[in-house]
């Protein structure tokens, strides 16, 4: 894998609450120069000014998922209405926790109702589930016509993405959905370990020092 191949898995990603809207300018300019496949912003933050030619992702229910449904929804449709074409939600994890896939599966359904034609990733925060729940959601998920799972907000104090979560995530929706691998992604080698795991995208607050260790591989030979 090359630069380029990588930048393009790459959600580069700002959701600190205090974010200023000059802030989030300069890091969608660092974007655009880095060549990564998206931005991911809080929803105060949209429209973006300028996004040129990147996607723009926006998180739902974030960090907790412990909003009211219609809340979600409402929250999706208003994120596709001021410009995002992706929207990252968080499962309702106190349903998870009690085995209640099925009613966290239709929220799920919900969310993705009002997304429209924007794709659904479906963050499950994997580090908080045991295996059998990990495959349950990523089975909701699927059931409902999400395009994508996620393992992690990154604000969770369990953690973030795990190579097992991935592998795990990618081998039950196969080929079907998306796995974007999130949280805690600091390194170029990890970043390879995700993707050999299985995910198809990442989430990364740091792109641009991780991007940089291909130059700095190059030159240190």
């Amino acid at each position: 894998m090359n630069r380029d191949q990588l930048a393009a898995m790459i959600d580069h990603t700002l959701l600190k609450p205090e974010a200023t809207a000059a802030q989030v300018a300069d890091f969608v300019a660092q974007a655009k120069d880095l060549g990564v496949k998206a931005v991911c912003v809080s929803p105060n933050q949209l429209p973006l000014v300028d996004p040129g030619n990147l996607t723009v992702a926006t998180v739902c229910g974030f960090p907790s998922g412990a909003h009211a449904t219609g809340v979600k929804a409402l929250e999706a449709r208003t994120a596709v209405e001021n410009g995002a074409a992706e929207v990252d939600m968080v499962v309702n994890l106190a349903w998870v926790m009690a085995g209640d896939y099925e009613r966290a599966g239709d929220e799920i359904a919900a969310v993705k109702a009002a997304c429209g034609d924007a794709l659904l990733k479906v963050i499950i925060e994997s580090a908080v589930l045991s295996d059998e729940q990990i495959i349950a959601m990523c089975r909701q998920a699927r059931r409902v016509g999400a395009d994508f799972v996620k393992t992690s907000t990154g604000f969770h104090p369990a953690g973030g993405a795990s190579v097992h979560a991935v592998e795990l995530m990618s081998h039950t929706v196969g080929e079907t959905l998306g796995v974007k691998a999130s949280g805690g992604i600091r390194t170029l080698a990890a970043a390879k370990q995700m993707v050999a795991a299985g995910a198809t995208r990442l989430g990364l607050s740091g792109s641009a020092a991780i991007l940089s260790e291909f130059t700095d591989s190059t030159a240190a030979h």
